[in-house]
């Protein structure tokens, strides 16, 4: 368990306001722009903690950057917007289910797993004001 510094409770206070996955580039300037001083390295650094313990997510974008989010605790998957980044706690049972039945099949014991699912929310492939008066200009 790591300490509470002042600079760890700036970027959990910051990583809790974020709608989806951020990278710690984004969230430290974030922090910067509303005057804290607190470096780059410090943020990577608490980020890594807090995914470490349980108290934010930990992906790797399709771009290969590590993002993270506050999240619950326990195990669970996500969906998660490639366009605008929101990310939705999910249940799967049957990824669960499907995990243990390989795991056994294949002699593994203790085996884990991360599912994330990327796709487009809602939002994002709705159509715009202007795709919907006009639907020909849209495909060019």
């Amino acid at each position: 368990m790591q300490r509470n510094t002042w600079q760890r409770e700036a970027v959990r206070s910051a990583l809790d306001t974020q709608m989806g996955f951020v990278s710690a580039q984004s969230l430290h300037s974030k922090l910067r722009g509303s005057g804290s001083h607190i470096g780059l390295a410090t943020v990577y650094r608490a980020l890594g903690d807090l995914a470490s313990e349980g108290q934010a997510d930990s992906l790797q974008s399709p771009e290969g950057e590590n993002l993270y989010r506050a999240c619950s605790t326990g195990h669970h998957h996500h969906l998660i917007c490639r366009s605008c980044g929101l990310a939705v706690e999910i249940e799967a049972d049957d990824v669960e289910a499907w995990a243990k039945k390989v795991a056994s099949l294949h002699g593994f014991t203790q085996a884990e797993h991360v599912v994330d699912v990327f796709g487009y929310c809602s939002s994002c492939v709705a159509p715009s004001p202007e795709t919907a008066a006009n639907p020909v200009s849209a495909r060019k």
